[in-house]
C-alpha cells in the first residue's frame, strides 16, 4: 500500500515538473489603444471630421430657429401696446410653438448625432479589432485586449502604431 502512494507521489511530482515546461513558452500579449487610433489614423479622423460637419450643421439649424424666435419676442416686445389683444395672443402662441419645436429639434438632432456617431465608431471599432486579430495571429499573439480593458501593462506591449500603421494602409489601399 505505501508503494502504491509513493509511486503515486512520485507521478504527481514529476507531473507537476514536466507541467510547466509546455508553458515555457513566453505568453505573447498585447495592448491596442482605440482612442488612440480613433484620434491618429486617417480614418479615424475622417470620422471625427465627419461628426463635427455634421454637428455644425445642426447647430446652424437649430441657431436659425433660435433667432426666429428672438425677432419675434422683440417685435412682441414692442409691438405689445399698440396691437389688439387677439394679435398679441397669436403671436405668443406662434413663439411657443417655435420655441417646442426647437426643444424638440434639439432633442432629434442629439439623437440622431448619437446614433451616427455609435454607427461610425462600432463599424471603426469593428475594422480595427480585426486588423488587431489579425495581426496577433501572424505574430503569434496569445492575447491582444484593448487598452480600457488594462489596469496596468509595460509600454513594450503596446500595438497601438502596428495597428494604425497597417489601418492607413488599408484604407488608402480601398480609396
Amino acid at each position: 500500500m505505501r508503494s502504491l502512494v509513493s509511486v503515486f507521489a512520485c507521478m504527481a511530482v514529476l507531473a507537476a515538473l514536466a507541467f510547466p515546461a509546455y508553458g515555457a513558452d513566453i505568453a505573447k500579449i498585447g495592448i491596442v489603444d482605440f482612442q488612440r487610433i480613433l484620434s491618429e489614423s486617417e480614418v479615424g479622423q475622417q470620422v471625427q471630421s465627419k461628426l463635427q460637419a455634421k454637428g455644425r450643421e445642426m447647430e446652424t439649424d437649430l441657431r436659425a430657429l433660435g433667432k426666429e424666435i428672438q425677432a419675434l419676442e422683440e417685435e412682441l416686445k414692442q409691438r405689445a401696446t399698440v396691437i389688439s389683444k387677439e394679435k398679441r395672443e397669436e403671436m405668443q402662441r406662434e413663439m411657443d410653438i417655435k420655441k417646442y419645436d426647437l426643444k424638440s429639434k434639439q432633442k432629434k438632432y442629439q439623437s440622431e448625432l448619437r446614433q451616427l456617431e455609435n454607427k461610425m465608431l462600432e463599424k471603426l471599432q469593428k475594422e480595427i479589432f480585426s486588423l488587431a486579430e489579425e495581426i496577433g495571429k501572424k505574430q503569434g499573439y496569445l492575447l491582444i485586449l484593448e487598452k480600457s480593458a488594462a489596469v496596468y501593462y509595460p509600454d513594450s506591449i503596446d500595438i497601438t502604431d502596428q495597428v494604425i500603421e497597417k489601418y492607413n494602409a488599408s484604407s488608402t489601399s480601398d480609396s
